[in-house]
């Protein structure tokens, strides 16, 4: 039974094309994970601000929220390798700006909002477009497990990136964790190069751009278990992940500490998630994934409302394990019921609309976060966001009965199995 699950957990990467991705993806990601914990701490120290944290959060995903269904439609009307090779030049480009204004000593405030802002506009485009593609490496057979690895990547990346990026802002300063991560975005465009794909169908013009967005609006609005889903995650993106725009603030004035703090609370986080994204790997078929989404809900927001009120370093680490964990088992469990329900028609608009529930909601978040932590300071802050996610999953719980007999239909029409 161990060694089947064991075996089980690298089944998409039997794929040579999945390979390439998933290789160049993760030095990438490292890359990307430097930097959000350079720039964070890089903000904090020009200026010392909760809110100006919660801005640059609000800059860096708010275009997500405005042009994911953009990208969404243009994924699924367009070559997506393409698509993905163009994001990942532009964000390179804008690494390597901020590295430059950066060691130059140049670098201002501002600078960094429209750096964010314009990869937020990337973001939009690349997210929607990422999801979509992993289908057409792996095949529907291998899709679950694909997603749960994409998961695992992006949490080792989260585990190395946050600490390598404390050690070398307190060494030798941000600039050079930007610089880093303008690099490492040649290893997913050598990656996506290399691939050998089937040429790509040509696509029907079809409707109009804002006339296919309408559509996939529509489709995720009145199917009623990914409309759920939807719910959930955005709730969970509002009131819940905004806990990582404030570490700053927990790191330095309440655990008293600094960047290397940070970079290990930070890892703390990724090192459970992690872990939840190689449990929902080992997994065969969906059955008891909803189940899976309430608790990890639940869970979530205990361990943030326990941390909030922590003002010992070790157990902070130990409660953010936890909080790491039931935010992946949630997001990707979600995220492998919705692209199992779904018609390959829609798979890039309707993964837009996940995009922005995910990551185009977050910003909100950490606006409202910042604002709150302003005023009332980031303890409580957390603490009420934790207590909305055990809310929500209450809700979740009441509603999932319902939920199973639809999804599973679904599923079942579009070819994914359920066992």
């Amino acid at each position: 039974m161990i060694r089947d699950r064991f075996s089980a957990l690298g089944r998409a990467l039997r794929h040579r094309n999945y390979r390439l991705f998933f290789a160049g993806q993760l030095i990438s990601l490292i890359g990307t994970w430097m930097q959000i914990v350079a720039q964070s701490w890089l903000v904090y120290r020009l200026t010392g601000s909760a809110e100006l944290l919660g801005l640059v959060g609000f800059a860096s995903q708010g275009p997500v929220f405005l042009l994911a269904q953009v990208g969404g439609a243009v994924a699924d009307h367009h070559d997506r390798r393409r698509i993905l090779i163009a994001t990942q030049a532009v964000a390179m480009a804008l690494a390597a700006v901020l590295a430059a204004l950066t060691l130059s000593g140049q670098v201002q405030v501002w600078h960094i909002f429209v750096l964010a802002a314009a990869l937020g506009t990337v973001n939009a485009f690349d997210v929607p477009t990422r999801q979509a593609f992993v289908v057409e490496m792996v095949g529907r057979e291998d899709l679950q497990n694909a997603i749960a690895l994409n998961s695992s990547m992006f949490n080792v990346a989260r585990l190395l990136g946050p600490a390598a990026a404390g050690i070398a802002v307190a060494a030798v300063g941000e600039g050079w964790c930007f610089a880093f991560n303008a690099f490492s975005f040649l290893a997913v465009i050598a990656g996506l190069l290399a691939m050998r794909l089937p040429e790509a169908a040509a696509r029907p013009a079809g409707a109009p751009i804002l006339e296919r967005m309408r559509q996939g609006f529509a489709y995720a609005a009145r199917t009623r278990p990914i409309r759920m889903l939807l719910l959930l995650v955005a709730l969970m993106s509002v009131v819940g992940m905004p806990y990582t725009v404030l570490m700053p603030i927990f790191a330095n004035r309440i655990l008293g500490g600094g960047p290397e703090r940070l970079g290990a609370l930070m890892s703390a986080a990724g090192l459970g998630a992690l872990a939840g994204a190689l449990a929902l790997a080992a997994r065969r078929g969906l059955a008891g994934l909803g189940t899976a989404i309430m608790r990890a809900a639940l869970g979530f927001g205990a361990a943030l409302i326990a941390f909030a009120m922590s003002r010992s370093f070790p157990l902070s680490l130990v409660l953010l394990l936890v909080v790491g964990f039931c935010q992946m088992t949630q997001m990707a469990a979600a995220n492998t019921l919705v692209q199992s329900m779904l018609p390959d028609a829609y798979r890039g608009r309707v993964m837009a609309v996940y995009a922005m529930m995910f990551l185009g909601m977050a910003p909100f978040g950490a606006l409202l976060a910042g604002l709150a932590a302003g005023a009332f300071g980031a303890p409580a802050t957390v603490a009420a966001g934790g207590s909305l996610c055990i809310l929500g999953g209450l809700t979740f719980a009441r509603v999932l009965p319902a939920f199973r007999a639809e999804a599973r239909m679904l599923v079942r029409q579009n070819g994914a199995a359920t066992r």
